[in-house]
């Protein structure tokens, strides 16, 4: 199991993204699932995983910006990342990120073996670098659109932190969608990513991304 950095205390929502366009294309969206599955996707289910990782961002943004809002600084940096999943448990996903951040390594703790032998970064990370870290660079300009639609700026650690999270949350959600189509289904539907968000989502949070997912295959279905 991935281990996770503490929390101070949960919070509520911070507050909700506006149905729009999300910054992550189906192009994108397919590529992650290309990555972990040879099954077909559907244009509903990769607008649908866009959406739902827009929403899941920019949840994480806005509760970021609030913390930075607390200093009176106008640039968002890792400390605001942290702050915003100390507030709101709800955001602490994409968690296979957290060993590649150079932000969160000195909140992982200690992992040791059964014999009491320290456990080093190195082998937590295993030999093999996940699909999701190794791409997480493709999700930068996604990530720069939705700073500047919420109105803020972030340093570039922040940045990467946020493509990381993004990639890695994406990643998860394809493999799982992919996971629960029917017996013997090779295309991978919007249906698909909904059971796969309840895996990764829960509270007002995973309502409100289903939601606007729903709205937002809506929208570009009768576009």
């Amino acid at each position: 199991m991935t281990p996770r950095p503490p929390r101070a205390g949960r919070g509520g929502p911070q507050s909700s993204s506006a149905v729009a366009g999300p910054p992550f294309k189906p192009d994108l969206v397919r590529a992650v699932f290309r990555d972990v599955t040879s099954s077909h996707v559907s244009r509903a289910a990769a607008w649908t995983a866009a959406s739902v990782t827009r929403t899941v961002l920019t949840e994480i943004i806005d509760a970021a910006g609030a913390a930075a809002a607390g200093t009176s600084r106008k640039r968002l940096i890792p400390e605001d990342l942290i702050a915003a999943i100390d507030r709101n448990v709800e955001v602490e996903v994409g968690s296979g990120w957290y060993l590649y951040s150079p932000a969160f390594h000195g909140l992982l703790g200690e992992v040791r073996t059964a014999e009491g032998v320290l456990v080093s970064l190195r082998e937590r990370r295993g030999t093999r670098t996940p699909s999701g870290v190794a791409g997480a660079h493709r999700f930068e300009p996604g990530v720069r659109r939705l700073l500047g639609s919420r109105g803020v700026r972030a340093v570039p650690a922040l940045v990467r932190d946020l493509d990381g999270i993004a990639s890695v949350f994406l990643t998860d959600l394809a493999r799982d969608a992919a996971g629960v189509v029917p017996g013997g289904g090779r295309t991978v539907g919007a249906d698909d990513v909904v059971a796969a968000v309840t895996r990764h989502l829960f509270g007002a949070l995973g309502q409100r991304a289903v939601t606007e997912a729903a709205e937002t295959t809506r929208h570009t279905s009768t576009g």
